[in-house]
């Protein structure tokens, strides 16, 4: 379990909880509406909703109405508003990935469906709830359907082609396939192929642009976290893993009129040995003006071979823009950012965990014992921002501060989803102990969170988790691509699962630390480390 590979069909799985991209991150531009106003009613932020959509700013149109079902939950226009933007930021998410646009929509007629059939038999096999063929296949339809009215997809596919046309075909869609009834996998590809002559003989659409929306589109009915991934995502999800990239070292957000908002410089990377900061704009690559850009496509300028070079334009608060130079290398990310003594008189020690990769508890390890040898009596583990990793790995930490019982229990659909991990006591570090959580720590930070909480081994302080108590299983599949699906949930000691609600801290920090940086600390600033610090030191807080 955890780390092992197994073969099934012809694709090897990984277990794992939630890959997180370091290098760059993938959202969208600013727009006329705010995405951090309150609407005071679903109406207002319906509207909000479907003007960020008519402007295609999809991700902007999917935090809105993601906050809005925070508080109506139930209405099913916001609902359907959601499902309508993540599709279509998916789309042309898929367009702008060079290894899809060459590799993926070229394919032949077989090919594709060969594809097609890796994603069904996997979806219907190991997904943690049961899928029928006909949802699958609807949802497929459904992506075709929402790509013929895609700019991106129409320039790509259909450049020139009478809308009238595409429209009609639209229609055909949805009165003949929109929710007909597949018995099987194989009837399934016999509609796909249906679909396909329908569209090469209606507007000269190509097979493998058809059944890429299929394929693509038939993850659409599952969570939020199982989807394909292209050859490109592939890599980047290894990259993960293993901790190891090139490129510069920055996590970055697209502002329109702003460029580059760096979210995280990570430590040791070209970016911070130039001496970019957290808070700093990329306002221009290479002499190209990237302020009007979408993430993705500042993205591709930033990517480039080890030993390459790329020029920057920074713009940084209070001072005028001015070049900076970056030399593209493979770029290390440590899973232990800080590890220090940050109270010297009561031997308190610090330790800044950004991700569960490959080699975790090693640094762990080693971190622990270079404090313990500093004079450490006692631990704040900070887990804010870690969106998670191996389960395996998460498995592994808890056990150097559990002593015995429960860590985490897992249960899926299929058989060997369903196990339950206990501790060992030996090699277990006895300290007293606090872990510092926010709203981005996710998965196998909360599985550590909730072990910690759920045994008393420590208090948890800062702010209610993510909520993503799910366990993922990555299937490599045909042509470079792999299939990452939803395979099982998992559940704290106690049997809880605080999926889509978050664990909830001991001791609430109300406001957290604004910039905070990556592989360093900042006391004076960071009210959360200084909580933890006073439950440490005094065994005593009062809750805020």
């Amino acid at each position: 379990m955890g780390f092992a590979i197994v073969q099934q069909y012809r694709a090897s799985r990984l277990r794992l909880l939630v890959i997180t991209t370091l290098l760059f991150a993938y959202v969208s531009s600013a727009s006329s509406v705010a995405s951090d106003s309150v609407p005071v009613d679903p109406q207002t932020a319906l509207r909000n909703g479907m003007v960020l959509e008519q402007e295609k700013n999809w991700r902007e149109a999917i935090r809105i109405y993601r906050s809005a079902l925070k508080k109506w939950d139930k209405d099913e226009s916001l609902q359907l508003g959601l499902r309508r933007s993540r599709f279509n930021y998916s789309i042309d998410r898929r367009y702008l990935d060079a290894s899809f646009k060459t590799t993926l929509k070229p394919m032949s007629r077989e090919a594709a469906l060969s594809l097609y059939d890796d994603v069904l038999t996997n979806v219907q096999g190991y997904f943690v709830d049961p899928i029928s063929v006909s949802t699958i296949v609807a949802h497929g339809t459904e992506s075709l359907w929402l790509a013929l009215g895609n700019d991106k997809f129409i320039d790509e596919n259909l450049f020139g082609a009478s809308p009238e046309k595409i429209e009609q075909l639209r229609r055909t869609l949805y009165e003949q396939y929109w929710n007909k009834s597949v018995p099987h996998r194989f009837a399934a590809q016999q509609v796909v192929s249906e679909v396909c002559e329908l569209c090469l003989k209606q507007v000269g659409l190509e097979c493998g642009s058809v059944i890429m929306e299929y394929t693509f589109g038939a993850c659409n009915c599952l969570d939020d976290y199982s989807n394909v991934l292209t050859p490109t995502r592939r890599k980047d999800l290894n990259g993960n893993i293993k901790g190891e990239f090139v490129g510069i070292g920055i996590v970055m957000e697209g502002e329109i009129g702003s460029g580059m908002s760096l979210e995280q410089v990570l430590p040791n990377s070209p970016a911070s040995e130039a001496g970019l900061k957290r808070g700093d704009f990329i306002s221009g690559v290479n002499g190209q003006d990237c302020r009007l850009m979408s993430t993705e496509e500042a993205a591709e300028l930033l990517a480039g071979k080890p030993g390459s070079r790329v020029n920057l334009t920074i713009t940084r608060e209070g001072t005028s823009p001015f070049p900076v130079t970056c030399n593209r290398r493979a770029v290390k990310v440590n899973s232990v950012a800080v590890a220090k003594i940050v109270d010297t008189q009561n031997g308190v020690g610090y330790i800044q965990m950004t991700g569960f990769q490959q080699n975790t508890v090693r640094e762990l390890d080693a971190a622990l014992k270079s404090l313990s040898d500093q004079g450490m009596r006692s631990l704040v583990w900070d887990l804010r921002e870690n969106p998670g990793g191996l389960l395996n790995v998460a498995i592994e930490v808890v056990d150097r501060f559990v002593a015995e019982g429960v860590i985490v229990s897992t249960r899926g659909r299929a058989t060997d989803q369903s196990a339950t991990f206990r501790a060992h006591q030996p090699g277990t570090w006895d300290v007293p102990l606090t872990v510092l959580i926010d709203g981005s720590s996710a998965s196998a930070s909360e599985i550590v969170a909730g072990a910690i909480q759920d045994h008393q081994r420590g208090k948890i302080v800062g702010r209610t988790s993510f909520g993503k108590w799910s366990v993922q299983t990555i299937f490599d599949a045909r042509f470079g691509t792999s299939i990452r699906l939803t395979t099982a949930k998992f559940y704290s000691p106690n049997g809880d699962s605080w999926g889509k609600v978050g664990l909830k801290p001991d001791i609430i920090v109300e406001n957290g630390p604004k910039n905070r940086p990556l592989g360093d600390v900042d006391l004076p600033n960071d009210p959360d480390l200084q909580a933890a610090l006073q439950v440490l030191t005094t065994q005593e807080f009062t809750k805020r």
